[in-house]
């Protein structure tokens, strides 16, 4: 996937929350995620309240409502489990339409509810009006440690490819015949996890490799898209090379240790010489 291409969660506009800096964005997730969780669960004017300010940042940066409601069901384990704690939960019991349920349970459930989904709605906010490049990006800005930085952009690079790994494995399955129905099928579905976990695996030391290979230094660097080409990050000899400088063959202590045995003196490619 090369740095020019879209996201799949990204809506393209030209609103004040998209034109907003990045850095400021995430910290403005940051803060208001920090309000509703120290919000207790018994203030519900108080949820009503961050209700209605997420929403009008909503309607500021002009996301559809039909492509951020479709989007929610990521929170449906949170719901499953929300909607058990009444009848799991110990305490005093009230009736509520003739079932006798935990009231700490049913007060557990509404904050579960109402916070997760308040969550939801931000993040998915954030993700609509920020491209993965800016998110990166003022990560970078905000000091976070270089490693972080790095992790974050290979994972927002690579996620779609691991994601259409798993279409073409679903596709594959089910031109099979193949469909889960019972537990009996676990283990093919087992199997066709662990198969995608090792290429993704695999798939991650070959582009080390390759960024190896043209120079790249994970200490000190912070590598964003903003940097990037299509093969993959800037390193350090690509970036010399562009400036007119030596390449790595015009200095034989660029010469990377593992393309020779060790002991081995570096190779002149220097015009006019042959290698002893």
């Amino acid at each position: 996937m090369g740095a020019g291409h879209g996201h799949a969660l990204h809506v393209h506009g030209h609103s004040p929350v998209h034109r907003a800096p990045a850095h400021l964005k995430i910290l403005g997730l940051l803060g208001f995620m920090l309000l509703v969780v120290a919000t207790p669960g018994h203030w519900h004017s108080a949820f009503g309240l961050w209700l209605a300010l997420l929403l009008t940042v909503v309607v500021v940066a002009r996301v559809p409502f039909r492509w951020l409601l479709p989007r929610l069901v990521v929170e449906v384990p949170f719901v499953v489990f929300a909607v058990l704690m009444p009848f799991i939960a110990h305490g005093p019991r009230v009736d509520v339409l003739g079932v006798a349920v935990s009231e700490s349970g049913l007060l557990a459930a509404w904050t579960l509810l109402a916070k997760g989904t308040l969550g939801v709605i931000a993040g998915l906010t954030l993700a609509a009006t920020t491209s993965p490049p800016e998110l990166v990006r003022g990560l970078e800005r905000l000091r976070l440690p270089s490693a972080l930085v790095q992790i974050a952009a290979f994972m927002i690079r690579y996620l779609e490819v691991v994601a259409d790994d798993l279409r073409r494995q679903n596709i594959a399955l089910a031109s099979r015949g193949f469909v889960a129905r019972d537990p009996r099928h676990w283990p093919v579905l087992a199997k066709s996890i662990g198969a995608l976990f090792i290429r993704s695996y695999e798939r991650g030391e070959r582009v080390h490799l390759a960024m190896l290979a043209r120079g790249y230094e994970a200490v000190g660097e912070r590598p964003t898209p903003s940097r990037a080409t299509p093969d993959g990050f800037v390193g350090k000899a690509e970036r010399r090379r562009r400036a007119g400088g030596p390449s790595r063959h015009d200095n034989a202590a660029d010469e990377p240790v593992w393309g020779r045995a060790a002991g081995e003196r570096p190779v002149d490619h220097s015009p006019g010489r042959m290698p002893s």
